[in-house]
């Protein structure tokens, strides 16, 4: 592990326990009748763990692939203890996120931008926790010394638009808004004009929330990113999709169309606290090949995490019970 690891302090730490618990519970349950009356990993248990990773949420595809790199192992090693299962099972996912992960000595720290601001767009369908995910950005970015902007772009509920106003007053940060119905893309035009003005360092705009037309969505979020690019060329930097963990399998396929509409290039995943479904976190990480960056722990503002492979699956799959 690398510095990036040890920024991981207790506090998170138990912070990430207390949010995965109810999945780390069920995974263990599921997998303890696994093993039931099994001292070796057989076919017979590499079948049954198929079946709790699939019900667990990782997903079909990611699912053959941790057991395909297990099966590898017991090839290999011609006798694996049942009590090794936890092990292999932490090594083998940490391995499959590898290439996914952010490997950057980071915690809410953006790239020198050479005195531009970082423009962040956020994606997701109404109900994810896309606003609060905003609110608990800006509120870490000031917190590490950035000054940021708010851009309300979702103009089509009013509900949005106060909802990232009451955020960006709990993060003591500015907030660019315009009338109900207006273009979206002029907000966002207007917010960034506002950040190269008081030389801002972080500009975070929320979309619309609507996934009912693929079309149209694409059409939307590309006027948005032209009109940027008129002010910085090479924004926005960062084009960033919220979904809800908790909705487990739901989650997978929002990626899928979202990814399918607009370039994404980072993830949030939020609510994993009070769920059992933390674990399709791993599902999404591997099949869509786009770095989960935030992890939602928490309803509080700050509790929002930069995402850390190794610290994920060591809560919720621990080596040693």
């Amino acid at each position: 592990m690398g510095f990036f690891d040890k920024l991981f302090s207790r506090e998170k730490k138990q912070e990430l326990n207390e949010t995965l618990e109810k999945s780390k519970e069920s995974f263990f349950s599921k997998l303890a009748k696994t093993v039931v009356g099994k001292s070796k990993v057989d076919d017979e248990v590499l079948d049954r763990l198929e079946e709790v990773l699939v019900t667990s949420d990782v997903g079909v595809e990611t699912t053959l692939r941790i057991i395909e790199r297990i099966e590898k192992r017991v090839s290999k090693d011609k006798f694996i203890g049942t009590e090794q299962l936890y092990t292999i099972l932490n090594e083998e996912i940490s391995d499959l996120l590898k290439e996914n992960d952010m490997e950057k000595e980071n915690d809410f720290v953006i790239p020198d931008m050479n005195g531009m601001p970082y423009v962040i767009i956020v994606v997701g369908v109404n109900g994810v926790g896309k606003t609060t995910t905003i609110g608990k950005l800006a509120y870490q970015f000031k917190k590490k010394g950035y000054s940021v902007i708010l851009g309300a772009a979702d103009t089509f509920r009013a509900a949005a638009v106060d909802q990232l106003e009451i955020w960006a007053e709990r993060a003591d940060v500015p907030i660019i808004v315009q009338k109900m119905g207006s273009d979206p893309a002029a907000v966002a035009y207007d917010t960034v004009a506002s950040a190269l003005s008081r030389n801002a360092d972080v500009v975070v705009i929320d979309t619309a929330g609507r996934l009912h037309n693929k079309a149209n969505l694409m059409r939307e979020l590309s006027k948005i990113k032209n009109v940027i690019k008129k002010l910085i060329p090479d924004a926005p930097h960062e084009t960033l999709l919220v979904l809800d963990g908790s909705t487990g399998q739901n989650a997978i396929e929002q990626a899928r169309q979202f990814t399918a509409a607009t370039d994404v290039n980072a993830l949030a995943i939020t609510k994993l606290d009070g769920t059992a479904k933390g674990g399709v976190v791993i599902g999404i990480s591997d099949q869509f090949k786009i770095p989960v960056k935030y992890i939602g722990v928490g309803e509080k503002i700050e509790q929002l995490q930069v995402f850390n492979r190794f610290e994920f699956v060591d809560s919720l799959i621990p080596k040693n019970l």
